[in-house]
């Protein structure tokens, strides 16, 4: 496949898949990663991931579960075109269609209730409140410029039927912020998992799983930590990494 200027090929260590990215542009980081691991995909899941810049949480999803199908949304359309590449590197353009879209207006993208999961990670950079990257694909993935966590679960509520599940990294200081996102539009916070650099340390994302229609009920996991004390990867990070 032909690349363009400044992209490259990077290999996901999973299943041969591999994914073009921009070394001029945002490029995906441990939270993919720690995202895909927690949205834990069924057998014949129907997905939609939101915001989905390179395409690489669809991607580590399809690693983890390959009867997998859906979708995925992008607002800028030159990454949306990239993510359709990657897809098409890996054979799988008819498995996730990509679509150049604001999913702000997602009701004129794709169909109601016909997804079982929702995936997103959403700018976690709160309006107003940070200083905004120069770099216009780096500001929207980083900043709510185009995107608030309320866009986030109104566009999951449209998605996803009664049972369908939303699942989201976010900072951990703005937790409440999305659990009140959320339950606005009946879904209701079922898994809660924090994320924490080193043990001891204040969590600094969190992961969140809601599930439409659910009644009350949370099952706070235990915490994830990133590295252990001699600097490396924790066991569980590297079988997540590994698997």
């Amino acid at each position: 496949m032909d690349l363009h200027e400044n992209e490259r090929i990077d290999d996901l260590q999973r299943g041969g898949l591999r994914v073009i990215q921009r070394t001029d542009a945002f490029r995906f980081g441990t939270d993919a990663v720690l995202l895909s691991a927690f949205a834990a995909p069924r057998r014949h899941d129907r997905l939609c991931d939101l915001g989905t810049g390179t395409g690489v949480i669809p991607l580590l999803l399809y690693g983890r579960e390959h009867s997998l199908t859906g979708d995925a949304v992008e607002i800028q359309p030159d990454m949306a075109q990239m993510a359709a590449r990657s897809m098409a590197l890996n054979g799988l353009e008819d498995v996730i269609r990509v679509h150049a879209g604001d999913l702000r207006q997602i009701r004129t993208l794709l169909p109601h209730g016909r997804y079982d999961l929702v995936t997103c990670n959403p700018p976690y950079g709160k309006a107003g409140g940070t200083l905004l990257n120069p770099a216009e694909s780096k500001r929207l993935a980083r900043h709510e410029e185009t995107c608030l966590i309320t866009d986030v679960a109104q566009a999951a509520a449209w998605l996803l039927h009664d049972g369908g599940r939303l699942c989201c990294v976010f900072p951990a200081a703005r937790l409440l912020e999305l659990v009140d996102a959320v339950r606005a539009c009946r879904l209701e916070p079922k898994r809660l998992r924090t994320v924490h650099s080193r043990r001891g340390k204040q969590a600094h994302l969190c992961l969140m799983e809601a599930m439409m229609g659910a009644h009350p009920g949370l099952t706070v996991e235990p915490p994830l930590v990133i590295f252990a004390d001699d600097g490396e990867y924790t066991e569980e990070m590297k079988k997540i990494y590994g698997n």
